[in-house]
């Protein structure tokens, strides 16, 4: 094979950069110096830190000078260029080596590919996926039918009658009784949270998500959402991580580092922080709202508009170009049971090993703050200020659990609705301020992690207020226009 059919050709102004910059490396790496070369162009994150501590401060300015000059001579980002030109070096080589029949009939499959990345056909598709795949399996199957069984059934009739009573019998001290059992205890709150009321939902979100990831629509609905998503700053490769979002906010936010600018990185950071639903929760208040047709739809739209509104504004608040967006997009197929049996076993497994131990520390965690008073105080202050919203004050507690974690305080308020205690007007703006609301410990880790402290407090400084400023709103509007009564 000719050498120049393997080595794709970029422009002049790269391929001088990538040699100055060969010529600058003293470092030892284990990819050859023009590899190195061009990933630093592409400004990867890990090469540029490993870069810049093996070459030193002198060394390193010189690198970034190098690196800077380069950009400048582009309208594009040079990743993206980098991309196209090797794209099509893979075409030429494949042309080269790869005969094809001059005519052949298209498969059903690449048809109806094709025909979801046009939004005739892709927004009624998207709209069966998320009917049948959130509500009905996700919403009225994991999270009614099975928690229904799991949590009445299993534990409020067998487990926690049993543990109270066996810590009653065999602990003297009420400290360590509440510890473990009662109204706050690791089995009886943590456990029973953990495995009857989230797992079941978290569980059939997993099997859904994997069966779509599996087909190759993820892609195709990552270019039918570009243009709309274009408009709050952000490409159609950001649907990957707030899709991801509605599995889980904090593994969200750690794959939002795929996308191409720290523009988009931040602006997909806060709306995965404040709009986007985790499985658990999503699951939770689907089953909560899905006895209220009219509810879910208002929830739905208010987090709609919420999401394009804040996306808006903070495109045009922060700095920087538009995105560009650019996707390989795999053949539609039909799911492989395997792959989707394997794909969904191993994020249960990362649930277990994960997820259970955070809720038996918010457990221990809301312990504490009984204990010292702490807890009583905080959600004092939240009763004030969920009375403001027109909630009863003991919803402050699901929203104080919302911080340990998103799932958990959906799973208070899955209580709350249980006991009678919410209307269906309370229920929708309970939900939606819940699902606004300031994120997970977990979740703001990570975001601590991957935007920085000055970044993530600016973020959760901004949710807080807001998520109760927008449930006073939507609480005033419903009662002005009486549509949930």
């Amino acid at each position: 094979m000719p050498p120049a059919l393997l080595r794709p050709l970029y422009p002049e102004s790269i391929e001088k950069g990538a040699e100055r910059l060969v010529a600058l490396l003293r470092g030892h790496y284990r990819l050859a110096p023009r590899a190195i070369a061009l990933l630093l162009l592409e400004e990867d994150e890990e090469i540029g830190e490993l870069v810049r501590r093996q070459e030193g401060p002198a060394r390193w300015n010189a690198i970034r000078a190098v690196v800077s000059e380069v950009k400048r001579a582009f309208n594009e980002p040079v990743s993206y260029i980098l991309a196209v030109k090797r794209q099509e070096a893979a075409r030429t080589l494949a042309r080269a080596v790869i005969s094809r029949e001059e005519r052949r009939r298209r498969t059903w499959g690449e048809i109806l590919g094709d025909l979801t990345m046009r939004p005739l056909v892709g927004i009624p598709v998207l709209l069966l996926v998320l009917y049948f795949g959130l509500y009905q399996f996700v919403g009225v199957f994991g999270a009614g039918t099975v928690v229904d069984y799991l949590e009445g059934s299993i534990f409020s009739a067998y487990v926690n009658p049993w543990v109270n009573a066996a810590v009653d019998r065999l602990i003297p001290w009420p400290l360590l009784q509440d510890l473990i059992a009662h109204d706050y205890g690791i089995i009886t709150l943590g456990l029973r949270y953990a495995v009857a009321i989230v797992l079941p939902i978290v569980g059939s979100f997993f099997l859904v998500f994997s069966i779509i990831e599996d087909s190759g629509y993820l892609p195709r609905l990552a270019l039918l959402v570009d243009r709309l998503f274009k408009g709050i700053g952000l490409s159609g490769r950001a649907v990957i991580p707030l899709t991801l979002g509605f599995g889980c906010d904090t593994m969200a936010t750690l794959v939002s580092r795929t996308l191409e600018t720290r523009r988009e990185r931040i602006i997909a950071t806060l709306l995965l922080a404040l709009a986007i639903p985790c499985s658990a929760q999503l699951g939770v208040i689907l089953s909560l709202l899905s006895a209220y047709p009219r509810a879910l739809l208002v929830w739905l739209g208010f987090l709609l508009l919420v999401f394009l509104l804040v996306g808006y504004l903070t495109a045009q608040l922060l700095p920087g170009d538009g995105p560009s967006f650019y996707m390989e997009v795999p053949p539609l197929r039909l799911p492989q049971p395997g792959n989707v049996l394997t794909k969904t076993y191993t994020r249960m497994q990362w649930y277990f090993l994960e997820i259970v131990p955070l809720f038996v520390l918010a457990s221990v965690l809301i312990w504490l703050g009984k204990v010292t008073g702490l807890f009583d105080a905080v959600l004092d202050a939240l009763g004030t200020a969920v009375g403001y919203l027109g909630l009863p004050r003991a919803t402050g507690e699901a929203f104080l659990f919302g911080f340990f974690r998103r799932d958990y305080g959906a799973a208070g308020l899955y209580d709350l609705a249980a006991s009678g205690a919410l209307s269906a007007r309370q229920l929708t703006v309970a939900a939606a301020t819940l699902t606004l609301f300031v994120p997970c410990i977990a979740q703001f880790s990570v975001m601590v992690k991957e935007r920085g402290w000055a970044t993530a407090l600016g973020m959760a400084a901004f949710i807080f207020p807001f998520a109760f400023v927008a449930g006073y709103v939507l609480n005033l509007v419903l009662g002005f226009t009486g549509v949930l009564g």
